[in-house]
Formats: structure tokens, sequence, C-alpha cells
């Protein structure tokens, strides 16, 4: 289990109650050190979340994401389908949880990630439940491994290239008004583009 941005380490707590292992990430050298030691199940990297190099066998994370990096920071568990995640509930800005969870309107980072990991909203977090409180709501987002992908792991560059292009040609490429097109469709239409 990883705790991607630990802080203070009140989500690794709970963590270290329910899972055999941990693996807390916080890039604040002063809270890093408050963590070290408090749990025996639970490691402590000092790094960066954004490149904090992750696990090569099937893991899960668990985390309240610092706004300012999600982005990047679900590039970098989402963009490689080799990265064996197999679940990621994140806290995250409300705004955020909205545009990556819902089929519409479409992204081009959405349509990539949905080949191969599925996007809800599990529920809305009111910012006053959070010490100190943030400027805005946040949402809890889940991504989960699909059984069975949309499109083979080894044409993942091919396919953010063909999508990249669909975006930006719009109808002359996929048909369609892209950001109306939801994951399975986008899909199918790259696999008949190179059948």
């Amino acid at each position: 289990m990883l705790d991607l941005g630990a802080g203070t380490g009140r989500l690794t707590a709970e963590l270290a109650r329910t899972a055999r292992r941990v693996v807390a990430v916080e890039l604040d050298p002063r809270l890093a050190e408050r963590l070290r030691g408090r749990w025996p199940n639970v490691e402590v990297v000092e790094a960066d979340v954004r490149e904090v190099e992750l696990p090569s066998e099937p893991f899960r994370v668990v985390a309240n994401l610092p706004f300012h990096g999600t982005n990047e920071i679900l590039r970098h568990l989402l963009d490689d389908p080799r990265v064996p995640l197999v679940r990621a509930d994140l806290v995250v800005q409300w705004g955020v949880a909205v545009k990556r969870g819902l089929p519409w309107p479409s992204t081009v980072n959405g349509v990539v990630w949905s080949a191969w990991h599925t996007a809800r909203v599990e529920r809305r977090l009111p910012r006053g439940a959070f010490e100190p409180p943030p400027s805005v709501d946040a949402g809890l987002l889940v991504f989960e491994r699909r059984p069975q992908p949309l499109v083979p792991e080894e044409l993942a560059g091919d396919y953010r290239r063909f999508v990249a292009r669909g975006f930006r040609l719009g109808p002359r490429v996929v048909r369609a008004e892209p950001r109306q097109l939801d994951p399975h469709e986008w899909a199918a239409r790259y696999l008949a583009a190179t059948a």
C-alpha cells in the first residue's frame, strides 16, 4: 500500500492498522522524520511523489494528494499501463474528481488512462472535513485496473498519439466530436484504424 504525500501521518496511521505493509512517501524532511519509527509495518520514503519509483509488483494507493501536484501525480501513476497499479483511492480537489471521474466531456489523459483503468467519483468531501480546511471541497476519486484492457498495453504509445491527434484534428480523424466520445468508443476507433 502506498500513501503518497503522507504529511503528518493521519492517513498513514489508519493504513498501518489495516494493511500488512505501507510505504509512506513524504517530501518534507521534517514531516518524514516524524513519521519514521511510529509503526512497525510502515516504511517512510523521503521523496517527491511525482518522481518516486513505483513498485514492480501489484500495488494499491490510498492518498490525500497535494492539490497543486495532482495532475503530475496522476500521470506518474497512470501514463504507463505496465505500472502494476491495481487500485488508487485518491482525495483530490472536487473539480479534478469530477473532470477525471466522468466519461464526458472526455480529455486526452482521461481517454488514454481509461484504456487500462476505470475511474469514478466515490463521494464529495466538504472542505470543513479537513484540518486545516482547503479553499475548495474535495472528492474521493477511485481508479481501478480493468480486468480486460480496452487497448493492449504494448500499443500504449501509439494509442496516446492517436488520441492526441484525434483531439487536435477532430472529426477528420475520429469522425465525431472528440470530447463526446467515451473511452470505449475511442478504443474501438483506434483498433479499427490499426486493423
